[in-house]
């Protein structure tokens, strides 16, 4: 089957590319291995948090991080904005500019799919990748189905996160066959575990979340952390995991009180420390606390020093992950195809011209709240305007 650009992968950077390509009169063929927008389905919890008011290349990791801007000025929030309210679909904005649908994740994956049909692009799914290779300026792709010859090739297969949403390497052992980098990979946006010594101490508060704040090198954030089974979990850790890579983490157990100040003015009260902070935090986690670090007692019999050390390890918490959950847990994976091999403005490849990388395979990874989706979007729009 010949066609004008064909496309790997029906996930949301590769489905629009294909809505942009065949608009602009292109013949499309997507390929994709198993069900389209699997993870569009996912997104959200269901609700598909599809963008993010505030995005900036600011909220992106990259080796090489001003190769976002182009794509992201070229489709803004208000274009996928635009695109949906045009077709009626309802959605409201959550904290910190995040949107999400007001029905489910299913009435924007039909909204792509539909526009696709419209438009003229054809999705072919089960369809397996086995080889690719480039003869007389077109790319010849042989599937276990068939064999297509296209023009443009548009590789948007995600990265390893989610393998139960059917994620694969494919696209990394594409750009390596083509002479491309890949910058190192991690999963990321994901849940970290303790070590033995911390799942022992921590155990008992599995479920158990808090408000917090965060930091990892000079990134820092705050929003609530969530106890497991296994370690730390919950928003701000997600965010945190982004960019960790091996070290500690410096947690604010109380990061919107002054408890030194409040130890000082109280400090003659015959309240016990593991009271007194239940007026703060969780009663459970202040207890748990006060039996690891503190010896509870009565804030009065409280050295002053001792009291600026519990307020310090209430403000500064070292804590050091044993590692993630891995990409099984992770919402994205870091890393991947070297940006420094792609042009900001099309997303094509300079040393294979005709060939375009687009959505989660690229190096460009998004902080939690909308911003990998919006990716997606601004990505898939770039490469289908040049595809």
């Amino acid at each position: 089957m010949k066609c004008d650009v064909l496309v790997i992968g029906a996930g949301a950077a590769g489905l629009m590319c294909s809505i942009v390509a065949a608009r602009r009169g292109r013949s499309v063929i997507v390929l994709e291995h198993g069900k389209p927008g699997r993870k569009v389905l996912a997104s959200g919890g269901g609700r598909s948090n599809f963008t993010n008011l505030n995005v900036s290349a600011d909220n992106y990791l990259s080796e090489n991080p001003d190769f976002p801007k182009s794509a992201l000025a070229g489709f803004t929030p208000a274009g996928i904005v635009q695109f949906l309210e045009s077709r009626g679909v309802l959605f409201d904005e959550k904290e910190d500019g995040q949107l999400f649908l007001k029905g489910r994740s299913r009435e924007l994956l039909d909204l792509l799919l539909g526009e696709c049909k419209d438009n003229g692009a054809g999705i072919i799914t089960g369809m397996e990748v086995k080889g690719i290779r480039k003869k007389a300026g077109r790319f010849i792709v042989d599937t276990d189905k068939g064999q297509f010859d296209a023009e443009s090739l548009v590789v948007a297969t995600g990265g390893l996160s989610c393998p139960e949403l059917g994620a694969t390497n494919l696209g990394y052992r594409i750009a390596s066959q083509f002479g491309l980098r890949v910058t190192p990979l991690r999963p990321a946006l994901v849940p970290f575990t303790f070590g033995p010594e911390e799942l022992k101490r921590f155990s008992g508060l599995s479920g158990l979340s808090l408000k917090a704040g965060i930091s990892c090198g000079k990134k820092s954030f705050r929003g609530d952390i969530l106890f497991t089974h296994r370690g730390l979990s919950g928003p701000a850790v997600l965010q945190a995991s982004l960019y960790w890579t091996g070290g500690g983490l410096a947690i604010d157990l109380l990061p919107d009180v002054d408890i030194k100040g409040m130890f000082i003015n109280d400090s003659a009260r015959s309240t016990m420390m593991h009271n007194y902070l239940s007026g703060y935090m969780p009663r459970r986690f202040a207890l748990r606390w006060c039996e690891l670090f503190l010896c509870s007692k009565p804030l009065r019999l409280y050295p002053a020093r001792e009291l600026e050390r519990a307020a310090e390890s209430l403000h500064n918490w070292i804590f050091r992950p044993s590692a993630t959950e891995g990409y099984k847990a992770a919402e994205v994976t870091a890393g991947g195809v070297d940006t420094r091999e792609l042009s900001s403005r099309t997303m094509e490849c300079r040393k294979a011209p005709g060939l375009f990388f687009a959505g989660e395979v690229v190096d460009v990874t998004g902080q939690l709240g909308g911003y990998n989706l919006h990716w997606a979007w601004a990505s898939g729009s770039a490469a289908g305007k040049y595809a």
